[in-house]
């Protein structure tokens, strides 16, 4: 797959002002029936495309044996699941009965000319209120596989996500044989506390946030929780039919080992797009990522019933506060006969906890269906090299403030040393009307401001300081742009999976130390290297990304970390417009929501 070409984005028609202005009101409880998080809704296209009705609001869901009030999309938790074809428009009608302001972001949609509709607070809109309303045109241009939706505002993509499953164009298949079925498998996690009074703890105190309770697949910890047993997810199969496992790993602190009990996972994608296929007995997905697979249902000789799926975190931080627990669900095949205490068949062999060796190798294998004789569309030709580190911080304690960071400070982060503030308009609207000095300096460093030796054991604790800003990249439009992402020993250094809105992008290169720019890129991989939104630095590495600059508009790149993010790790691109109409941005729709 090449990346996003802009003459070709608006074949699906361009409708705006009408269907938004016919979104605006109360959803009809009547005009939609509940949506099933495993199988294609069915749900009627009106002028050719597909409506959604979010409803955000408070429902009460009961884990760890307490009942809780969270935030969720029409009272499901996780989410309702999208569906598309690869080309499509769907518009989600947004409506915030919540609480609290609220944006929705589409995880991996390129969103081509149109960053309206991308979603994160202060960058591209301003938040929903409360009350409020607001339409948003998903437009599916390059993508086929798995992606998914979330919040982008403070901590709430907690528990307002789910799925979006994109199918190939009517009248073509997938590169491998159809499978049975297709099944979302969501990993996340449970805090018993409410998720914003976690938040707000951090941030008045400057210290680490608190650990999840419990990790989860498709919303429930499993079977190894107290009064978790009755709702564990269980997946129906039947023997000797392949299955679709669409993974997406929606939590806010974790990267995840995933397995099954007792059967091998063929990987066939990666970020809603396909790779060549291996076998796996274990797959390994950073926080933001998709991976689908395929499952061959075979009980082998045991001719057991239930098999334990289960997924466990990496923490790559020993200093970090993570949640270490193992979340279980239950393949089922509902043709085996049923036997007297028949249970799951014992739990599938994980990595340790802290192996990264077991992450980069799998890492390692991702490659795309491209091959030497019809080679990905990867750029041979570079303009702009940046080389951006990637750091946990801290920020100096404020006088008379007493902080529990470390040394007595708050904890950051940043890229480049700039530790982002986030403005209190939008930077899209700001550049839009030619104002976006109102709000953000256009001087990002394109290097360290000064060099080290990013990966040593001891560093002079002078360089884990840093200073908040609003600092962000201007690119010309259709510049080649080379960022090469270097982790740090910071702070005892951690992962970091880096999400670009607005773009996918061919990952050419990785490696452990320091990047040397004179000798590590003879070894890129410029023939078939994986094309991904989201790519995990490992700790005290390097990756490097390439991507054609051909998708005007103001697009956010940040660490998927939740507490990274807020802390700071994270800048702005913005992407110029080119000379012809359709290298333009498309003007705002109407009724965007205001600061």
């Amino acid at each position: 797959m090449g990346v996003t070409k802009a003459p070709a984005i608006w074949s699906v028609g361009v409708v705006v002002a009408a269907f938004i202005v016919a979104a605006q009101g109360s959803p009809s409880s009547s005009a939609r029936r509940p949506y099933s998080l495993f199988e294609d809704d069915g749900l009627s296209r009106r002028h050719g495309q597909r409506h959604y009705d979010f409803v955000i609001k408070e429902s009460n869901y009961t884990r760890l044996c307490r009942e809780k009030t969270i935030l969720t999309v029409n009272g499901e938790f996780p989410g309702p699941t999208i569906y598309a074809r690869k080309g499509d428009v769907v518009v989600v009608n947004v409506f915030n009965q919540g609480h609290k302001n609220i944006t929705l972001h589409w995880h991996g949609v390129n969103q081509p000319r149109s960053p309206w509709w991308d979603g994160p607070e202060y960058i591209t809109q301003c938040p929903i209120q409360p009350g409020g309303n607001f339409s948003y045109r998903i437009i599916f241009s390059e993508e086929e596989g798995t992606l998914w939706w979330h919040a982008h505002t403070a901590m709430d993509r907690d528990t307002v996500h789910g799925a979006i499953v994109i199918r190939p164009r009517r009248g073509t298949t997938y590169p491998f044989s159809k499978p049975h079925r297709e099944i979302p498998i969501i990993l996340g996690e449970w805090w018993n506390d409410d998720i914003g009074q976690v938040l707000a703890d951090a941030i008045s105190t400057g210290s680490d946030f608190q650990s999840s309770d419990a990790n989860t697949i498709n919303g429930q910890p499993g079977d190894l929780f107290a009064c978790s047993g009755n709702g564990t997810f269980r997946l129906p199969v039947k023997h000797g039919k392949t299955y679709m496992i669409r993974i997406i790993n929606a939590a806010l602190t974790n990267g995840f080992f995933f397995a099954v009990a007792g059967h091998r996972l063929t990987v066939v994608g990666s970020d809603a797009s396909y790779t060549k296929p291996f076998s796996a007995d274990h797959v390994f997905i950073d926080a933001g990522q998709t991976v689908t697979a395929l499952l061959k249902a075979r009980r082998g000789r045991s001719n057991a019933r239930h098999f334990y799926m289960a997924s466990r975190p990496l923490a790559t931080n020993p200093q970090a506060t993570v949640d270490s627990s193992t979340a279980t669900a239950v393949l089922e095949y509902v043709d085996a006969p049923a036997a007297p205490g028949d249970a799951a068949h014992g739990l599938p062999s994980l990595p340790a906890i802290n192996d990264s060796s077991a992450a980069a190798a799998f890492t390692a294998r991702l490659r795309s269906l491209a091959s030497k004789g019809h080679p990905a569309d990867v750029p041979r030709r570079v303009d702009e090299h940046m080389l951006v580190t990637v750091e946990v911080n801290e920020i100096a304690c404020a006088p008379g403030e007493v902080c529990k960071g470390p040394h007595g400070n708050r904890f950051a982060s940043s890229l480049n040393n700039v530790s982002f503030e986030m403005p209190r308009s939008d930077v899209l609207g700001a550049y839009y009307r030619s104002a976006v000095g109102g709000v953000a300096r256009t001087d990002f460093p394109d290097n360290p401001p000064s060099p080290f030796n990013f990966t040593a054991d001891d560093l002079p604790p002078e360089l884990a300081l840093t200073a908040r800003g609003t600092r962000v990249k201007v690119l010309e439009y259709g510049a080649v742009l080379e960022v090469v992402l270097q982790g740090t020993t910071i702070l005892g250094g951690d992962s970091h999976p880096m999400h670009l809105h607005g773009f996918s992008f061919y990952v050419v290169g990785r490696g452990t130390g320091n990047f040397d720019k004179r000798t590590d890129p003879a070894k890129y991989n410029l023939v078939d290297p994986p094309y991904q939104n989201t790519v995990s630095v490992p700790k005290n590495g390097w990756v490097a990304i390439r991507l054609r600059a051909e998708n005007p508009g103001v697009w956010f790149m940040h660490c998927h970390f939740e507490r990274h993010m807020v802390w700071g790790m994270e800048t702005v691109f913005i992407v110029k417009n080119g000379k012809g109409p359709n290298a333009k941005i498309m003007p705002p729709p109407p009724n965007m929501p205001r600061c």
